[in-house]
């Protein structure tokens, strides 16, 4: 059983259980409350609107926990957003096996930007966020490995903006990574455990 530091729960509004992991393993307990919210279509108005990958991950958390806040009262509800750019194309999570080889195969050999944004509410305001950055250069990549890197990877990397999670086997696709690990899973979490810290949620 994980260890728990916090002295009441976050309310995460989230499906990704990598950010669930994340602060459980950092002794944070949470409540788990997804938000019904078309992403994708999010994402399109913002593109359509100029807006950099970092506004519209900032946006898109702060949606997320603006329609679950209502529900908790009195409480701390926590929501994040990753964008990946690269030389202005946005990536999104790839629909299925094909998808992710052709998105990693475009990422290939060059630089990337991982972007993960993360918002807190409390009763109906703002109280807290953090935008954090990551540079991920891939090394070039050869049809053969792909297949097999997705061979062994499976259906796990269709949840990432990458397809790849670095903590594993996605380590191989890289030659260099600029950034904290934290943020690269999807999560400015050393910045957030300050937070909660100065909030009393946390021990000092």
């Amino acid at each position: 059983m994980t260890p728990v530091l916090s002295r009441e729960p976050v309310v995460l509004a989230s499906g990704s259980a990598t950010r669930a992991r994340l602060l459980r393993d950092a002794g944070v307990e949470i409540l788990v409350d997804r938000p019904a919210v078309d992403e994708e279509a999010v994402k399109q108005a913002f593109r359509a609107d100029g807006a950099s990958p970092d506004e519209a991950a900032e946006a898109l958390a702060d949606l997320k926990a603006r329609r679950i806040a209502p529900r908790h009262p009195g409480r701390l509800v926590l929501a994040a957003d990753q964008m990946l750019e690269c030389e202005g194309e946005w990536f999104d999570k790839p629909a299925d096996r094909a998808a992710a080889q052709a998105q990693l195969a475009r990422l290939a050999g060059r630089t990337h930007r991982l972007v993960s944004a993360a918002v807190v509410h409390l009763d109906g305001q703002r109280i807290w966020h953090r935008i954090e950055m990551a540079r991920m250069t891939m090394r070039p990549l050869g049809a053969p490995f792909l297949a097999a890197y997705l061979d062994v990877a499976g259906d796990a990397v269709l949840g990432s903006v990458g397809a790849y999670h670095v903590e594993g086997l996605g380590a191989q696709l890289f030659a260099r990574i600029e950034g904290d690990h934290f943020t690269i899973q999807g999560l400015p979490l050393l910045p957030l455990l300050a937070f909660l810290r100065q909030r009393g949620v946390l021990p000092k």
